[in-house]
């Protein structure tokens, strides 16, 4: 499965999108073009550790915008005439410019989302990436049980983004849903540690309960076990773990649940610390941790 990762073809590149300029430059590259478009201007230094974090989501998503709008980069230390002119106190500082007058701008590092929101004040909606896209097919072809193509997909991300934490999360889910524990576990154990990301922390969870499940036995015994004895917690921990395992989720709730209520402090409160790892392998908003959740939320405070 070959999916395409580029801008259209009609889509003007970075180059035509992202400039350098100077203080004899300034006019004609962000004054006089911002009649033709709005021009977004990143105020930097090369000193500035922010700058660096903040220029490459700027040129990011000016070029996601396709054209709407233009970046134009001023290294303050080079321009510091201009950037007294403009009243840039600290860098980094960004302005939009449009119809040649400075209409929007902040200062100091964001996050992408925010970057994202005030671009799109500036030029209009911008639709997703084709990185987006090709994250987006792949977790529906997941979803619909093709994890084999979905894997495909994201290993294509990867291939453009190595450090894409969605990519990296998809791919564990699709090698889990291949039965293929130790290369999904491989594939964690490139990521280092350190790295925070929701993605990447419920695909370590969903690693870390299938690796439980495929040490918690066969079915058919521990639901013997349950059966003869109700109140054989260890059973039905485990049973609940080989139940996940087999993606029989919520009947694995439900007998976390039921430990819970016949004694929630068993084995260091080993059931609802359990309920939460299932929770962050499913993702915090999968229909499942929110069911599970409620039935937790009502036994607990019952």
């Amino acid at each position: 499965m070959e999916l395409d990762l580029t801008t259209e073809p009609s889509s003007p590149s970075s180059a035509d999108l992202i400039q350098d300029a100077d203080t004899s430059t300034f006019a004609a590259a962000v004054v006089h073009a911002s009649m033709e478009m709005p021009i977004i201007v990143d105020f930097w230094a090369t000193w500035c550790e922010p700058c660096k974090q903040l220029t490459p989501l700027l040129e990011k998503i000016v070029t996601q915008a396709g054209g709407k709008v233009k970046l134009v980069k001023i290294d303050v230390d080079q321009n510091q005439a201009l950037a007294q002119q403009l009243r840039v106190q600290s860098v980094p500082t960004v302005m939009a410019f449009k119809n040649g007058q400075p209409i929007d701008g902040f200062m100091g590092a964001q996050p992408e989302s925010q970057v994202k929101a005030f671009v799109e004040r500036v030029a209009g909606e911008i639709g997703p990436s084709p990185i987006d896209q090709v994250l987006d097919q792949a977790q529906s072809l997941l979803d619909q049980g093709d994890a084999q193509t979905a894997s495909q997909a994201y290993m294509q991300v990867l291939q453009a983004e190595p450090e894409n934490a969605k990519a990296i999360a998809g791919l564990v889910r699709c090698l889990l849903a291949m039965d293929d524990l130790d290369g999904a576990k491989d594939v964690l154990a490139s990521v280092p540690d350190e790295t925070k990301d929701p993605d990447l922390d419920s695909a370590r969870a969903a690693v870390q309960a299938a690796d439980q499940a495929a040490s918690a036995g066969d079915l058919a015994p521990l639901e013997d076990a349950v059966a003869k004895d109700p109140k054989n917690h260890q059973a039905r921990f485990d049973l609940a773990l080989a139940l996940n395992g087999a993606g029989r989720c919520e009947e694995a709730i439900d007998h976390l649940i039921n430990i819970i209520r016949q004694d929630r402090t068993w084995n260091d409160e080993a059931a609802r610390k359990q309920l939460l790892t299932f929770f962050d392998s499913y993702g915090q908003m999968d229909e499942r941790t929110l069911a599970g959740r409620r039935k937790l939320s009502s036994l607990l405070f019952s």
